[in-house]
């Protein structure tokens, strides 16, 4: 590539190993469709969640929450948190400070 910047570099912010999916339908309405609670988290969280996989990842953490939506909206952050740590090394390399987190 000219100007020095890597393949990782020229694909910008779609640098990543996680997995990437097509999106079906409105993203937009599935988001509107979501708990209030949930939107409130999803519009602070790092990774682009599909609605889809969020509401199911919300509420199985809200059961194990015992029905807590402020305790649910930190589990998932941790589990966000995790899912950086485990894609950070191989796109920011291993000197990147969230690629020593602990990914499991």
């Amino acid at each position: 590539m000219s100007g020095g910047r890597s393949a990782a570099g020229a694909r910008g912010n779609l640098a990543t190993d996680l997995a990437r999916r097509r999106r079906r339908g409105d993203p937009m309405d599935g988001y509107d469709r979501l708990p209030r609670e949930l939107r409130r988290w999803l519009a602070q969280a790092a990774l682009p969640w599909s609605p889809r996989s969020c509401l199911r990842l919300w509420r199985a953490e809200l059961r194990r929450a015992g029905g807590d939506p402020v305790l649910a909206a930190e589990r998932m952050s941790r589990i966000e948190t995790r899912r950086l740590a485990a894609d950070a090394a191989s796109v920011w390399g291993r000197a990147h400070p969230a690629a020593g987190l602990p990914a499991g």
